[in-house]
């Protein structure tokens, strides 16, 4: 079956794809753009050294305009980034038999609800495979370091194509202060490519 992946380039969703390659699905990876940024080229980058196909969606800018609307109003990421999230499911979804992502058991932002998970599956007639879900830090933090390559920093300075770095452009476009709604010291990943044999 083959399962279309919401990728960042970061280990979470590199160690989801590896899990979904590991048990016979052939998987996609999928990096969102709104086209203010060429945001999409890490997660390109590091997707063809990990050899796994990747195609770039381009969303509506109304979607970034929305999440980062709420994101100024709540002064905090979280729900404009779940609902980035989720807008970016359902188009995966219109074209997908079967979707899915990084998120971990413990991850708050983004995240989808049982209800959530249930509606999307429902309306769009497809599957919804995270396999990272039943995971807690501890043994995603043991997989990715003995699987994978990567390199962490924090988030304002490291190469990565997540959500954060248009949502960040977006803000600071409109002139607002980004320091007010991000955390100060939030660390993120960029997967180099695998260890040792798993590169063959």
């Amino acid at each position: 079956m083959k399962v279309s992946i919401l990728y960042s380039g970061g280990k979470d969703s590199s160690l989801a794809a590896y899990i979904l390659r590991l048990t016979g699905h052939e998987v996609e990876l999928v990096t969102v753009n709104f086209g203010l940024l060429e945001s999409y080229r890490p997660a390109k980058a590091t997707a063809r050294r990990l050899g796994f196909r990747h195609r770039v969606l381009k969303l509506k800018n109304e979607i970034l305009d929305r999440g980062c609307t709420r994101i100024v109003e709540d002064s905090h990421p979280g729900n404009g980034i779940n609902y980035i999230h989720r807008e970016a499911l359902k188009e995966v979804a219109k074209v997908s038999i079967a979707v899915g992502d990084g998120t971990r058991r413990d991850d708050r932002i983004p995240k989808l609800s049982i209800q959530e998970i249930r509606s999307l599956e429902d309306s769009y007639d497809v599957e919804y495979i995270a396999p990272l879900h039943g995971l807690g830090y501890k043994t995603i933090n043991r997989l990715t370091d003995e699987i994978l390559e990567y390199r962490k920093d924090l988030s304002e300075k490291i190469e990565k194509s997540d959500y954060e770095v248009e949502i960040r452009e977006f803000i600071k476009r409109k002139g607002y202060s980004i320091d007010k709604i991000f955390p100060m010291e939030h660390i993120q990943s960029r997967v180099i490519g695998f260890k040792g044999d798993l590169n063959g």
